[in-house]
């Protein structure tokens, strides 16, 4: 199976060369030219792995590696690490069932795909006779960059340079990124926000002359954001799983349609569910969660995407995003796979800061539901959920809650839980009605109040050494970069 670019303007590409470049040299965003054949045989799958769905979509999506390949891959990424043995793990019952996706070593759903990556990455590197060594440039909101770093550190013939706005990450998020130990790992905080990071990484990829650079060192770009189809794919296995483990429960009966809710500011993480759909799994509705950064609510309410707005610092600061990369894949689709059409949308946006959908291509767009929380509301939630329901959320994944509260979808609902609540623990503690303290007697509080254990993942995080210090002016980026990696 081929991939071809969103903006139409490049060669269409193999899986793993796809996975390689990252980004389309057109600065468009890799997709399937078309939708696997999979064989959903949900009274199989219900009793099969995590593993194994994996293997069968991975075999799907990426069909120039092997089997050995495939399964060496897999092995690598979802073994000891993980606090859970099928990776995720569901919780609730009757209509809303959270699926937990936060369980690997850095606590966040990020760690579901960027724990494989890194094998994708190098096992391609090996398919297509590259021998430079991969340098992986990475702007996060907080988890993207922490989990990034787990998985590529160490690895051979990598490097990767994380960018992280130096305000609105929590704690947690900065300690884990100022600690990293991996020799291999370049930690820099900007003055600005996580956009002026992403735009300034999707620059870069897309550098002639710095890509030449690299050259001459021996050296190419990729990305470990969710731009990289190699980020994308495997984040559909959790909602095929989850599905399958409804079924097993008596929840659902096989073919039922469901509901999915996302908390989203890059919107990868939705367009894993409706990549899910476009395969074979039954969905009802598409329910997208924002906080007050509530571009996306906007834009599906009223078929405009603007950016221009105030960015707001929030306590759900992983979804604090303003331009979301992913949504670019959803609307070629839902434009008929027009890369003109997107073309043109791209390039208002970049020039413009908005554009507006056709008539055409937003009424393909029924499927999805939109709400946003405010700071307020998702303190609120987690205390109500922990009240009523004894059971304890962090801020993004209350997001998602208040939403689906507001919503009130009819049948049942997945719920993506996409952090821990020891990620956040000075939010859910002042959500709780406690005065919150930091660092790690911020952890040890959480875990008195809440009578939950701290996960062995951040239990000694605090005593790590900072390792990272660097601060700079999002323009210096670019000159940053060269004396990291040149």
């Amino acid at each position: 199976m081929n991939y071809v670019s969103t903006r139409g303007q490049a060669p269409r590409v193999t899986a793993s060369q796809a996975i390689l470049a990252g980004i389309a040299p057109d600065g468009g965003l890799y997709v399937p030219e078309s939708w696997p054949t999979l064989d959903l045989d949900w009274s199989a799958l219900q009793n099969q792995t995590y593993s194994d769905i994996a293997t069968q979509v991975f075999d799907a999506f990426f069909d120039d590696f092997s089997v050995s390949e495939i399964d060496y891959v897999i092995q690598k990424a979802y073994g000891k690490q993980w606090a859970n043995e099928n990776v995720v793990s569901l919780h609730g019952e009757n209509n809303l069932t959270y699926i937990e996706l936060f369980h690997g070593p850095t606590l966040a759903f990020k760690d579901v795909a960027l724990q494989i990556l890194p094998h994708l990455m190098t096992t391609a590197a090996k398919k297509q006779s590259q021998n430079e060594k991969i340098v992986i440039l990475t702007a996060t909101s907080g988890d993207t960059g922490t989990a990034a770093m787990s998985g590529f550190g160490n690895v051979d013939q990598t490097e990767i340079v994380v960018f992280y706005p130096e305000v609105g990450v929590s704690d947690v998020q900065r300690q884990q990124m100022q600690t990293e130990a991996a020799t291999n790992a370049h930690v820099i905080a900007i003055t600005g926000n996580f956009d002026d990071a992403q735009k300034a990484v999707k620059s870069l990829l897309s550098d002639e002359k710095l890509i030449k650079e690299l050259q001459q060192h021996h050296q190419r770009f990729s990305s470990a954001n969710s731009i990289n189809i190699g980020r994308l794919v495997p984040q559909i296995v959790y909602y095929l799983y989850a599905y399958a483990q409804l079924i097993k429960k008596g929840t659902i009966q096989s073919g039922d349609a469901i509901n999915i809710t996302v908390p989203t500011g890059n919107f990868g993480n939705v367009l894993a569910a409706y990549y899910a759909s476009q395969i074979g799994l039954p969905v009802k509705e598409f329910i997208v969660a924002s906080n007050e950064n509530n571009v996306l609510t906007d834009f599906f309410e009223t078929g405009t995407y603007d950016r221009d707005r105030a960015f707001k610092v929030t306590n759900a600061p992983a979804m604090d995003i303003l331009v979301s990369s992913n949504l670019e894949r959803l609307l070629y689709f839902v434009s008929g796979r027009n890369s003109e059409e997107v073309n043109q949308y791209m390039t208002s946006l970049a020039n413009d800061g908005k554009y507006t959908l056709t008539s055409a291509t937003r009424s393909n767009l029924d499927k999805f539901t939109v709400g946003f929380a405010t700071q307020t509301q998702v303190l609120e939630t987690i205390r109500r959920v922990a009240q009523e329901e004894n059971y304890i959320i962090d801020p993004h994944t209350a997001v998602g809650r208040y939403v689906y509260d507001q919503l009130k979808p009819t049948g049942t609902t997945l719920l993506a839980a996409t952090a821990s609540p020891y990620k956040f623990p000075q939010t859910v503690l002042e959500a709780l009605n406690q005065v919150p303290d930091t660092g790690k007697a911020g952890l040890k509080q959480l875990s008195d109040v809440t009578q939950t254990d701290i996960p062995a993942q951040v239990a000694d995080l605090f005593a790590r050494p900072i390792l990272h210090k660097s601060t700079i002016d999002p323009e210096q980026i670019s000159r940053t970069l060269r004396q990291e990696i040149l």
